[in-house]
């Protein structure tokens, strides 16, 4: 992978202001001409059904997020000139920025990378956290440790922090036999965006909300900081060519842009009000093409797998990035997240904030609760395949 510098990169002024997100476009294009994963019609409408009625019947809204025990919450209200208001959007960034490849060949063992820290903030109670948890654990207990871990100055730095440090950041759990996937390649990419936060952004990521504040005024959009991100970071352009034609996915992007939403999400108990970073919301976003959600897409019939996709998956073979399967997989999955967020909509009674990232968020959530063993009650679905295996940094 090649990570260029603040001075190669050009950062892009226009942004599109067409309300339809470029990465729909780019997934219909895709998805056709792929011509392999389906997205199953007769499925968004039964799955559309039955994840409406699990929102509502867990309460699960953009307040979720806040939440959950290893998230760091910012103070309530949006403060921007609050130290923890800086520091919790340090966290974010950094976090999104790290967020790819966690898969590892011995899934459903102790073997694979872990993290032992604590069951969550506040918590005494010790927990080994797998997956996309053990990067959040890493980052927790390094904060904890005392190394400012998500200080872009700090973390740009080789001087300040070695290399030697970072591997130790990322240090496994005792019983795991293999390291985090893909360290050199976060370590670089740590670099990256340290320098370019540094060097234009007053060394924060409060100082990029801070520009793109300045630069879009009161009508500023979630979209537009997704473009923003993608053109001022070379290592978030999840992007491919497909048949002579640009086709972009931007996964952390995205994920970045939503985290941000829900981590300063107006509190249920103050009135209604817009919120102090997207006044638009986030309905422009897409899910957010990985591996997981796709998993459990197929799991709800919402994805049709070919003999030969299936076949692929069960051999747990490598699916090389930017073949017509990953695309095809990835691609479906955003159309299908689209479909099914028009249809609950089309329901009426919608629950608080619905859309294509909420959808997402739950999804995700709900395949790491499937992959622990929890069944589908009422709900006939499809034999759990295993998640493609892909290795990249850019989901």
């Amino acid at each position: 992978m090649t990570i260029l510098t603040a001075k190669e990169t050009i950062i892009s002024e226009k942004v599109s202001l067409d309300d339809r997100n470029p990465v729909v476009a780019s997934a219909e294009f895709a998805l056709k001409e792929t011509d392999l994963v389906q997205v199953n019609d007769e499925g968004v409408l039964s799955a559309a059904q039955y994840i409406h009625g699990r929102l509502r019947t867990e309460g699960y809204t953009p307040h979720t997020w806040r939440t959950h025990p290893m998230h760091l919450a910012p103070p309530a209200p949006y403060a921007p000139g609050d130290v923890r208001t800086r520091s919790t959007l340090d966290w974010l960034f950094l976090v999104a920025a790290l967020n790819f490849s966690f898969w590892s060949p011995h899934e459903g063992t102790a073997a694979r990378y872990a993290v032992e820290w604590r069951a969550g903030w506040g918590s005494d109670e010790r927990a080994v956290w797998t997956g996309y948890w053990s990067l959040v654990a890493a980052l927790n207990r390094a904060l904890e440790e005392g190394i400012p871990i998500t200080d872009p100055a700090f973390y740009k730095s080789e001087t300040r922090c070695p290399d030697s440090l970072l591997a130790h950041v990322f240090r496994a759990a005792p019983q795991s036999t293999e390291g985090i996937p893909l360290l050199p390649e976060r370590i670089a990419i740590m670099r990256e965006v340290g320098y370019i936060l540094c060097a234009g952004f007053n060394g924060s990521y409060q100082g990029l909300i801070d520009k793109f504040h300045t630069r879009y005024g009161k009508d500023r959009t979630a979209l537009q900081l997704v473009q923003m991100v993608t053109d001022t970071f070379p290592s978030f352009r999840d992007e491919i060519w497909l048949e002579g034609r640009q086709v972009v996915f931007w996964k952390r992007a995205q994920i970045l842009t939503a985290e941000t939403w829900a981590a300063f999400y107006p509190e249920p108990a103050s009135p209604p009000a817009a919120h102090p970073l997207f006044p638009h919301g986030i309905a422009q976003l897409t899910m957010f093409a990985d591996y997981r959600v796709p998993q459990i897409l197929h799991h709800l019939r919402l994805l049709t797998y070919p003999p030969s996709l299936a076949a692929l998956l069960k051999a747990h073979a490598a699916v090389p990035h930017g073949s017509r399967e990953e695309v095809s997989v990835r691609a479906a999955s955003i159309i299908a997240v689209e479909r099914v967020c028009a249809a609950i909509k089309a329901q009426g009674n919608a629950v608080e904030g619905i859309s294509s990232v909420l959808v997402d968020f739950y999804l995700w959530d709900l395949a790491k609760r499937v992959e622990e063993g929890e069944r589908l009650e009422g709900f006939e679905a499809e034999e759990t395949l295993p998640a493609h295996r892909t290795r990249s940094i850019w989901y």
